[in-house]
């Protein structure tokens, strides 16, 4: 699931008001639990799929550590939004039909398609300011972390909203910031710095502590499928990434690359990951089930910050999104049982020969034939530089959606067989709805 900040075993029953941490992780005090009071446990609200229109704005009655009012809107008007919003965090839900936006004053949810507001909360007191807010597919459960110069909630802190009641219902603390959050319908994965946690959804019990390398960007990929949890994540080395089995009780570390792992993205199923390095100039897919590499696709020639991927629905097609301002579109001639092989790596793709800029050939002295033998983008979306974007799969044939940290959403169509420009549909900025074309 694709996420963009500014910033760059049976389980026991619920305790409600106990320690739901082992004896030595709540001496060690690394977190803590607290839910409402209104609750036996979260299993009574245990997030359903719901459809996006039963998402409508509540009167509200907010609870918990400190009292807090909230500005309940329906879209597009808001009479109590504030004059200037800044965007702190965009994320798509699980699906990819959704994403929302967390601001410096509260956060958003909108449609995909047909692009439209949602709702949105503003807070008017405490700050509001949220640097996280991830979705649980189209249900009334989302989870929060404050963020921006004057936060909601503490930074260390994941809180559990539930937006029927417009209010938390639970909360995570930690003795660190939380850099990002994912959720399925029966986990919750809290980020740190170098740790992770999971969680149980309807109780909040603590199942799994990982070690990491130094991860700022809170890099984690969670799989979506029914009955089959695949956690990725940073190793604890360079290039390296930790795949989680759970179903199996399986880890697999596979050595993605030389410099430090940038960005990766999993397939619903989990079976299929997708790295990029610091390094930013290819892309490799690999089966998640032995670690063997699958494809390697080129983005480019020179450094880029690769701030996402995204697979299609039937692994199909890969997307990415840098720095440089373009996203692309690659296609996987792949199945997680075939491996890459030698004749894939030396046959040339005489699409790259004919695009490769001939006044460039000095710079790649030395290493022309793996250059030319690359794989490269069938598709090509340019953006204007000097923003962050995210980019998933529309659930339209051959569409993408980008979303940029300047409030930018672009929906665009590529053709799957010439490649080649892909064409805009529409464009909004969702920070201020009358820019549309």
């Amino acid at each position: 699931m694709a996420t963009l900040s500014a910033y760059s075993p049976p389980w026991p029953n619920a305790n409600p008001n106990g320690n739901l941490l082992s004896p030595e992780d709540a001496a060690e005090g690394l977190e803590s639990v607290s839910q409402s009071q209104s609750y036996d446990s979260l299993s009574s609200i245990m997030p359903q799929d719901h459809l996006t229109d039963q998402l409508t704005p509540v009167n509200p009655t907010p609870s918990y550590s400190a009292p807090v009012s909230v500005s309940v809107s329906s879209p597009p008007e808001s009479t109590s939004a504030p004059a200037t919003v800044s965007l702190l965090h965009v994320s798509f839900n699980q699906d990819f039909g959704c994403f929302a936006a967390a601001t410096d004053h509260g956060f958003r949810i909108y449609n995909c398609d047909p692009f439209r507001e949602i709702f949105r909360r503003d807070f008017d007191r405490g700050g509001g300011g949220i640097g996280v807010v991830e979705m649980l597919f189209r249900c009334n459960i989302l989870a929060l972390v404050g963020g921006g110069s004057d936060p909601q909630y503490p930074p260390n802190k994941v809180m559990i909203w539930d937006d029927h009641q417009s209010r938390c219902i639970g909360e995570l603390s930690f003795r660190s910031e939380v850099r990002s959050v994912k959720l399925r319908r029966d986990r919750i994965i809290v980020v740190l710095e170098q740790k992770i946690f999971v969680y149980n959804f309807a109780d909040l019990k603590l199942l799994h502590q990982i070690e990491t390398i130094a991860n700022p960007k809170g890099l984690c990929a969670v799989s979506q499928g029914a009955g089959s949890l695949v956690l990725v994540c940073p190793g604890l080395q360079k290039g390296q990434v930790r795949v989680e089995h759970y179903a199996s009780k399986r880890t697999k570390f596979i050595m993605a690359h030389d410099s430090r792992i940038a960005c990766f993205a999993l397939t619903q199923d989990g079976q299929l990951l997708a790295t990029a390095s610091t390094k930013g100039t290819l892309v490799r897919i690999f089966n998640t089930a032995d670690g063997t590499l699958l494809q390697e696709v080129r983005r480019g020639a020179d450094r880029a910050e690769i701030y996402s991927l995204a697979f299609s629905s039937t692994a199909q097609w890969l997307a990415v999104s840098s720095d440089k301002g373009t996203v692309h579109v690659f296609s996987l001639k792949i199945n997680p049982g075939s491996p890459v092989t030698d004749k894939s790596r030396n046959t040339p793709d005489h699409n790259a020969a004919v695009t490769s800029p001939s006044s460039s050939l000095s710079f790649f002295k030395g290493v022309l034939p793996k250059y030319f033998s690359s794989e490269w983008s069938v598709a090509q979306f340019r953006l204007v530089e000097g923003s962050q974007y995210v980019v998933a799969f529309g659930h339209q044939k051959s569409t993408v959606v980008i979303l940029g940290l300047d409030g930018s959403f672009y929906r665009c169509q590529f053709d799957p067989v010439n490649g080649g420009e892909m064409t805009q549909l529409e464009y909004h900025n969702f920070l201020k709805p009358e820019a549309t074309f």
